[in-house]
């Protein structure tokens, strides 16, 4: 228990970074997603083509892959950025892929009749959105959304591969200078929680969306 209180400060530290390319990547990524969704249905072939191809290497390439090029690739053309922005720009690429994928199928899954009878009422196409389809679309997917969420939670430990220190990182350090497994196992009651808060939310957010049945 003490060598627990000993290192609980520096696993708070690093859990505060975790949470913010958490939070971050959850403000960038779900709105890129959704705008992603709605732009696979312009029926405009190159636009399809390259919006296809973007998810297609997004979701079948490694995450870790990913940060690697964008942390240590993208330097060798001229674009260099420090540590967490290049985790965070990876992470917001890679998710807002699987929000769209998500996104798009509630979207294909709203009845034709409706887009019809909103033109029938004279709505404008961001009004239709805004007002009809995001709104039922939000009921459909929101537990495909927060199993993503819950993902990224874990998958934030990821960063550590380019040197960044957030949860995972000083427990693998304390891991490495204690020649003990125990800080690996109070960071992983630490992600435990974060999950567990994360999962509470997830049943607030579809109690609230359940009036529309």
């Amino acid at each position: 228990m003490s060598d627990f209180l000993t290192l609980l400060p520096r696993l708070w530290e690093g859990a505060q970074v975790t949470l913010q390319i958490f939070a971050v990547v959850l403000v960038l990524s779900i709105p890129l997603g959704i705008i992603v969704a709605f732009l696979m249905q312009v029926k405009f072939k190159p636009l399809e083509w390259f919006l296809h191809l973007y998810i297609w290497i997004m979701r079948g390439t490694p995450l870790l892959l990913q940060l690697i090029f964008f942390f240590f690739v993208l330097p060798n053309i001229g674009i260099k950025l420090d540590r967490i922005p290049s985790a965070i720009l990876a992470f917001t690429v890679n998710y807002a892929a699987y929000f769209a994928e998500i996104f798009r199928g509630g979207i294909a899954s709203i009845p034709k009749g409706q887009y019809e009878a909103a033109k029938v009422l004279k709505l404008k196409p961001f009004q239709t959105i805004r007002y009809i389809i995001l709104p039922q679309v939000t009921k459909i997917v929101l537990p495909s959304v927060f199993n993503e969420v819950i993902t990224l939670v874990k998958d934030t430990s990821l960063v550590h591969v380019v040197g960044i220190t957030e949860l995972f990182r000083v427990s693998q350090t304390a891991t490495n200078r204690e020649a003990s497994l125990m800080p690996m196992f109070y960071a992983g009651a630490i992600y435990l929680i974060m999950v567990g808060l994360a999962t509470l939310l997830s049943k607030q957010a579809e109690k609230y969306f359940g009036y529309y049945k």
